[in-house]
């Protein structure tokens, strides 16, 4: 039995030990409650401090603007190695000449080819202009042949005309014939009739006959003259198609023989562009035997070496970095953070070998990191299964050391809301993304 009761206590029968009365006395242990009291108290002190939520990435030091990367430059041709000019690390202006290479291709070995192209190409240009010329000739004649067939064929109508008007002619002088044959007949039966009565001498009458006889003769006479009248209206009528036919077939000619010239101006004129366009690419090309530099910058590496080795089209020769280039840095978030991220945002960034302290939670305590802004968000995603990030310097934090080099390592700390620390330590042991972050400006915006 423990024998507890109100009379017999445990803490009166204890206290009668010496050794109770030693341990209950020492000092140190109420010094250790009061620092576990006041611990207990900081710490819940400190959960309750603010802290920063971020997001961190890993990249690398690049430029701002594409052109201002290192860059390869390649040969446009193929040909063989004959002088190099530069070596690695020497630094080349805008234009300066890095390789020269000659030709390997049998369709561009002749040394004259330009001035032979060039040779052909105004023989070409000539015999354009020859045709050209006698297709102006040609519309000439053209013109001159429409011109003869309208006075031949006025000519034939006036002939028309005057054939009209000599077939009326001879039409009447044959009906005045007629007339005067009736006249002379009436005058002969007349004096024939007065003859048998014999008032009339037989003289009279044989004048009468005459004189009818003689104006039968003119009668035939007359009638053959109207018919050649009216032989030659038929005539002049023909003349008139004959030569409608004769000019159009001298007009078809004429027109013939402008088409066919038209015809080898347009294939000649066909012929010239293309040689034009043949002797701008043998120039081109006999400029490409001298590769420059497209910028300046330093030579980083020679890609290819020796002499007489033969390269092909698009061989990469030398790589360059521009001398003159806007740093930058290139980092890499998770799709979940990716709308979290926005244009413009402030970031906190530190560099491989620079001496930095970060507190990611404080970053106004952190030493050695440096200011920048969000400038470029990717929306498609990289081969490393993160979103890229372009980060610039920020204008108002201090400036980015000049001694870090393009491709050095950098990390990052997009800074979103500030909230109690126990927050941010429920939310790690749970696994939840960050609290959804909108910028102040853009908020702004949306409210107005």
């Amino acid at each position: 039995m423990l024998n507890i009761s109100n009379n017999n206590k445990i803490n009166e029968n204890i206290e009668k030990y010496s050794t109770y009365k030693n341990l209950s006395e020492r000092p140190h242990y109420k010094i250790l409650n009061k620092i576990i009291i006041r611990v207990s108290l900081l710490a819940l002190v400190f959960l309750f401090l603010p802290w920063t939520q971020n997001i961190s990435g890993t990249g690398a030091v690049t430029t701002l603007k594409p052109d201002q990367r290192p860059q390869t430059i390649h040969t446009a041709i193929a040909g063989r190695i004959e002088k190099w000019y530069v070596k690695e690390g020497d630094f080349v202006k805008k234009g300066d000449t890095i390789l020269f290479i000659s030709e390997t291709k049998e369709d561009y070995l002749d040394p004259n080819l330009v001035q032979n192209t060039e040779s052909q190409l105004k023989a070409k240009e000539m015999a354009q202009q020859s045709y050209g010329g006698k297709v102006t000739t040609l519309s000439s004649q053209i013109v001159a042949i429409q011109n003869e067939r309208n006075l031949k064929l006025e000519q034939a109508r006036n002939k028309i005309r005057q054939s009209i008007l000599k077939v009326k002619s001879d039409s009447m002088d044959l009906i005045a014939v007629k007339t005067q044959v009736r006249i002379a007949n009436t005058q002969f039966n007349r004096s024939s009739t007065l003859e048998k009565e014999g008032l009339k001498a037989v003289v009279d009458v044989e004048e009468k006959r005459l004189k009818l006889q003689d104006v039968e003769a003119k009668i035939i006479t007359q009638e053959n003259k109207l018919l050649t009248s009216k032989n030659e209206l038929i005539n002049a009528k023909v003349e008139i198609n004959r030569i409608i036919a004769e000019y159009n077939e001298k007009e078809q000619k004429a027109r013939s023989d402008q088409y066919t010239a038209l015809s080898n101006q347009f294939d000649t004129e066909a012929q010239v562009n293309k040689l034009k366009n043949q002797y701008n690419n043998y120039k081109i090309r006999n400029g490409m035997y001298y590769i420059k530099a497209p910028q300046s910058g330093y030579v980083n590496r020679a890609l290819q070496s020796g002499i007489g080795e033969t390269i092909k089209e698009g061989t990469q020769i030398v790589s360059i970095m521009p001398s003159k280039y806007d740093i930058a840095v290139e980092t890499y978030v998770s799709p979940t953070d990716l709308p979290l991220i926005h244009k413009g945002e402030k970031v906190r960034i530190w560099f491989d070998g620079w001496p930095t302290i970060v507190f990611s939670g404080w970053p106004n305590m952190s030493y050695g990191t440096f200011g920048g802004k969000i400038v470029a968000v990717e929306n498609f995603i990289s081969p490393n299964g993160k979103f890229r990030v372009l980060i610039a310097p920020d204008e108002k934090e201090e400036a980015w050391p000049k001694q870090i080099s393009i491709g050095s390592g950098a990390q990052t700390l997009a800074l979103l809301d500030n909230v109690p620390i126990w927050f941010e330590i429920w939310r790690t042991l749970n696994g939840f993304p960050p609290n959804y972050y909108q910028p102040k400006g853009e908020t702004t915006t949306e409210k107005k």
